[in-house]
């Protein structure tokens, strides 16, 4: 077993750091916890929290328009489970957040909706299902069995043939 205990936190560079600390704080209703500054008093990095183990970092002085598209490597979203996605994307559709791609049930067993932040980070906003595929595969681990596979009916998009 690795001796970590959780994910910490994901780091975004932004391009318009007050623009990104609002959407996460005002829209997402995450709270900003800490703001770390350079000695000249410009911000070098904000702290909004999850959870009290788990962070986002945003860093100012990011370059472009966007982030990647789906398919360049690099790091392709994150996600933040919920306990109620109906509540969730209600909350946000009132808070003017828009989906990016609409609830649906994910190969995964788990239901899912998408939306982006204003730099185009992707974030999956997924409802865990007692029943879920990583559950089942949590279990097998547990009783020392090896990883699951399973064939999904999601199609394979062309840009990955």
């Amino acid at each position: 077993m690795p001796p970590f205990a959780s994910l910490g936190h994901v780091a975004l560079r932004t391009r318009d750091i007050e623009r990104s600390i609002a959407f996460y704080t005002e829209k997402l209703g995450l709270a900003e916890m800490l703001r770390l500054t350079y000695d000249d008093g410009s911000l070098f990095l904000a702290y909004l929290r999850i959870t009290d183990t788990q962070y986002l970092e945003l860093f100012p002085y990011g370059t472009g328009n966007t982030t990647p598209g789906r398919d360049v490597v690099a790091i392709n979203h994150f996600c933040l489970t919920v306990e109620n996605i109906d509540t969730t994307l209600a909350t946000l559709a009132a808070a003017g957040v828009p989906l990016t791609r609409d609830l649906k049930l994910g190969a995964d067993g788990n239901r899912q909706a998408w939306i982006e932040d204003p730099d185009g980070t992707r974030i999956e906003l997924m409802e865990m299902a007692q029943e879920s595929l990583q559950e089942t595969a949590i279990k097998r681990l547990r009783e020392g069995q090896g990883p699951i596979t399973v064939q999904t009916t999601t199609p394979r998009p062309a840009t990955f043939a």
